[in-house]
């Protein structure tokens, strides 16, 4: 049994910052890519920002330069340091992981429960 735990979400003004924070745990064996994506009300579920094991990034064009992925092997976490908010990123932001678990020796994905960030004045 494995969970994500997402925290982090929060309200933040126009140009404010919030960091996200997700932790793997339970009977983990491996972690290979860790992502965030972030769903709309209306909208489709969308590729925020990923890293690999390695600490190769990518991320979604709209937030380049502004939003930073990072994570910490030893402690299975990834954090999203996101920068100079706009109104649009307001979301639901959800922790991805590929893990091989104790007990499913092969990769699947896992999500989080996803946590809430508004963008407001």
């Amino acid at each position: 049994q494995v969970q994500l735990v997402e925290s982090g979400g929060g309200l933040v003004q126009p140009g404010g910052s919030l960091r996200l924070s997700c932790a793997a745990s339970g009977s983990i064996f491996s972690i290979n890519d860790m992502a965030w994506y972030r769903q709309a009300p209306g909208k489709q579920r969308e590729l925020v920002a990923a890293i690999s094991k390695s600490d190769r990034t990518n991320y979604a064009d709209s937030v380049k330069g502004r939003f930073y992925i990072s994570r910490d092997n030893a402690k299975n976490t990834v954090s999203l340091q996101m920068n100079s908010l706009k109104p649009e990123d307001a979301a639901v932001y959800y922790c991805y992981a590929e893990m091989v678990t104790r007990t499913i020796a092969v990769p699947r994905g896992y999500w989080g429960q996803g946590t809430q960030v508004t963008v407001s004045l």
